[in-house]
């Protein structure tokens, strides 16, 4: 098989299809009463996610080796795990948002893959020694996953942060399970783009939570607990998908770890890939500590997240391409 006949193809492939999806859902967002344009946002990030798989399956069957030991393949993993979390979680909440801001960045990282690097960093090379270890599917692939959770954890975040602007939202309660209390002071008039989304159905918040706001307005749903009750599912789901990001980040440094002591002899080095993976786990760790102890819902755990959304990119392309380590690229330096 020559795989460089096929390569360009199916990079373009996977750009246009999320092209397409972020479009459509652009378009639903816009237009709410067309279903069927999720629909096809949907269908079009399916396919990219499959095409993706396809890149990374047929490295791996043509070459041998699980196709993670180079930053163009670590790129099309990333996109592959970001559009199926996407699917995963837009399948099952039924939301009009979330494609809507994780499919973009899913086409910025495959056209930055496809584009930007050089040919040389998108071939695929014979491993080193020390990458010769199952630990590289274990270790690599779990981290891979973790970040592009986090980084859709964190995008939700980001996503609260932009739809409170300039208002005090305060939202207070146990945010797995229990009811909430929300308080919107200098409410402004919701636009289009919260409007148009139906609050019942936009995320899996707590029936406690959607009741206790539905009872405090007269008349049923007005404009502003419309509104409080999408905050509450946006802030609530951001925290659900970093809980889930979390264990998996931990579990990806455990297994670097062992890695490391078996390639190298040492646990734990300090490298700059090491340490800024502890700085990311100690970020989202702050995250967890202050929504589980304190109860943090609303802005100061979303400026958290947001915190987080930096520096994971930060642990994952930074100091690959700035810091001179083991784990290091060495594109810029």
């Amino acid at each position: 098989m020559n795989w460089a006949a096929f390569q360009a193809p199916l990079d373009n492939l996977v750009f246009l299809t999320l092209f397409l999806g972020m479009l459509l859902y652009w378009s639903n967002l816009a237009f709410p009463k067309y279903n069927f344009l999720t629909k096809g946002a949907n269908a079009a990030v399916v396919l990219s996610n499959i095409f993706a798989a396809y890149i990374l399956g047929s490295r791996w069957f043509t070459y041998g080796y699980f196709p993670l030991s180079n930053l163009y393949e670590s790129l099309i993993f990333l996109t592959w795990a970001l559009t199926a979390a996407s699917l995963l979680l837009t399948l099952q909440t039924k939301t009009k948002l979330l494609g809507s801001v994780t499919t973009p960045l899913a086409m910025f990282i495959s056209a930055f893959a496809s584009l930007s690097l050089p040919e040389d960093m998108q071939k695929a090379s014979p491993l080193v020694p020390a990458l010769k270890s199952n630990w590289l599917m274990m270790h690599v692939s779990i981290m891979m996953v973790s970040y592009a959770t986090l980084i859709v954890g964190s995008l939700l975040g980001i996503l609260f942060l932009v739809l409170t602007k300039g208002e005090d939202i305060q939202l207070k309660g146990n945010s797995i399970g229990s009811s909430a209390s929300s308080t919107l002071n200098n409410p402004k008039l919701v636009t289009n783009f919260v409007q148009s989304t139906e609050p019942s159905a936009i995320l899996n918040i707590s029936v406690a939570s959607t009741n206790a706001i539905s009872e405090s307005s007269t008349g049923g749903f007005d404009t502003n607990s419309k509104r409080i009750t999408l905050l509450q599912g946006i802030d609530n789901l951001s925290y659900r998908i970093i809980g889930l990001g979390f264990p998996l980040l931990s579990l990806g440094i455990i297994a670097g770890a062992v890695w490391a002591n078996e390639a190298w002899g040492s646990y734990w080095s300090w490298d700059p890939k090491e340490t800024w993976a502890f700085i990311t786990w100690v970020v989202f760790a702050t995250y967890l500590h202050t929504r589980i102890t304190k109860s943090w819902q609303g802005r100061k755990p979303a400026i958290l997240a947001s915190i987080g959304f930096v520096v994971v990119w930060i642990c994952y392309l930074g100091v690959n391409f700035l810091g001179k380590g083991l784990h290091s690229y060495g594109w810029v330096l």
